[in-house]
C-alpha cells in the first residue's frame, strides 16, 4: 500500500506528480481546518505538505499515522518542535533555494525606502511634478557606503550582506546567536552587540526567526537607539518587532523611514497607520514570490515529503 500524502494549499503539477509517483495524494489547494473531508484524510495521512498551517496538540490527534511535516517555507513557526519531537514526527523546511530572492526583496526594500521611491512614484502620478521640480525636503538617503546592520545572519542574511558589500560598498554589522567567520572574512562583516548594532547602523535588517526569543524583540528601547537616520527593514515575520513601537518611532521621527514585507497582523488591516505614512514602504509578505523560486521551493518540500514517508534521508530536515 502506497503511503498516503496530504498536500493542503496549492502546488505546482511537477511537485505533485513527483509525490504522486511514490505516494497516494490528497489534494486540499482550498483547505479548512475543520472541514470534514480534510480531517478524515489526515487520519490516514503518513506525511504532510503546505505552508502555515498551525500544528498543535488538536491537529496532531486527528493524524495518529503522520511521520513527516514538510513546510513550504524557510520559517516553521507554524510547528510546535517540541510536540512533534515527544509525536515522533520529523520536520523539514525549504531554506537555500529562496535566499537569493529574498534577498532581493530587501534590497529593494532598502532602496525604495532610502530613495522614498514609492512616495516619488505617487508624486508624480499624480501630476504634482511641475517645472519648478521638486524642494529638497523630497531629497533621500544614499545606501551607497552606508553601515548596514543585519540581526539573524543566516542564509538569506548572508546573501544580503553579499550585495550590500560587493554591490553597494556598505560596511557590515551583524549580531547572531553564533559568529559567521565566513561572512566575516568574505564581506568584511563585524559581529557585534545588540546595542551595538542599533547605535551605529544607518540600515537595520532583522532577519531572524520568529521564536519566544525574538517575538517583539525589537521594541520601543530598540528604536530609541538607532539613528534618526536610520532605516529600519523587516522581511523576517511581522511578531519579531513590537508594531507600535514602530509606528511611534516613525511618527515621533525617532527613525527616518522603514521597508516592511511582514505585519504583526496579515493582511494588514486597512486602518492600520503604517499604511498612512510616506516615509513606510509596504510589502504583502511577498518575500520569496517569483516563479521560479516558488517552484523550487515546492519541489525541495515535495522531495522532503517523499523521503519521509519512505524512509530516506531528508533533504532539508530542521530536526
Amino acid at each position: 500500500m502506497k503511503p498516503v500524502v496530504v498536500v493542503y494549499k496549492p502546488l505546482y503539477e511537477e511537485a505533485l506528480q513527483y509525490i504522486r509517483s511514490t505516494c497516494e495524494v490528497e489534494y486540499f489547494p482550498g483547505y479548512e481546518r475543520n472541514d470534514s473531508n480534510f480531517l478524515e484524510a489526515l487520519g490516514r495521512a503518513d506525511g504532510l505538505i503546505g505552508s502555515g498551517l498551525k500544528v498543535d496538540e488538536a491537529l496532531l490527534q486527528q493524524a495518529p499515522n503522520l511521520k513527516v511535516i514538510a513546510n513550504k517555507s524557510v520559517g516553521y513557526d507554524n510547528l510546535d518542535l517540541e510536540l512533534l519531537k515527544k509525536h515522533g514526527i520529523r520536520a523539514t523546511n525549504t531554506p537555500g533555494v529562496l535566499d537569493d530572492t529574498v534577498a532581493d526583496t530587501i534590497m529593494a526594500l532598502m532602496l525604495a525606502a532610502a530613495r522614498r521611491v514609492t512616495e516619488l512614484d505617487r508624486f508624480v502620478k499624480a501630476g504634482s511634478w511641475s517645472e519648478k521640480g521638486f524642494d529638497d525636503d523630497q531629497f533621500g538617503l544614499d545606501v551607497h557606503h552606508k553601515t548596514l546592520g543585519i540581526i539573524g545572519m543566516g542564509g538569506i542574511g548572508r546573501t544580503v550582506a553579499k550585495r550590500a558589500h560587493f554591490g553597494f560598498d556598505m560596511n557590515i554589522l551583524y549580531h547572531n546567536r553564533s559568529r559567521q567567520e565566513k561572512a566575516e572574512r568574505t564581506y568584511g562583516a563585524v559581529y557585534c552587540t545588540m546595542d551595538e548594532l542599533l547605535e551605529q547602523s544607518d540600515f537595520v535588517c532583522v532577519m531572524t526567526p520568529l521564536t519566544e526569543e525574538t517575538k517583539g524583540m525589537i521594541d520601543q528601547a530598540a528604536f530609541a537607539r538607532m539613528k534618526s537616520t536610520a532605516v529600519f527593514i523587516n522581511a523576517s515575520r511581522g511578531p519579531v518587532v513590537n508594531e507600535a513601537a514602530l509606528i511611534q518611532a516613525l511618527q515621533s521621527k525617532q527613525i527616518w523611514a522603514a521597508g516592511l514585507d511582514v505585519f504583526e497582523q496579515e493582511p494588514v488591516h486597512p486602518d492600520n497607520p503604517l499604511l498612512q505614512m510616506e516615509n513606510v514602504v509596504t510589502l504583502p509578505h511577498i518575500g520569496s514570490a517569483t516563479e521560479e523560486t516558488r517552484r523550487k521551493m515546492a519541489m525541495l518540500a515535495a522531495e522532503n515529503v517523499v523521503a519521509g514517508v519512505t524512509g530516506e534521508t531528508l533533504k532539508t530536515p530542521i530536526f
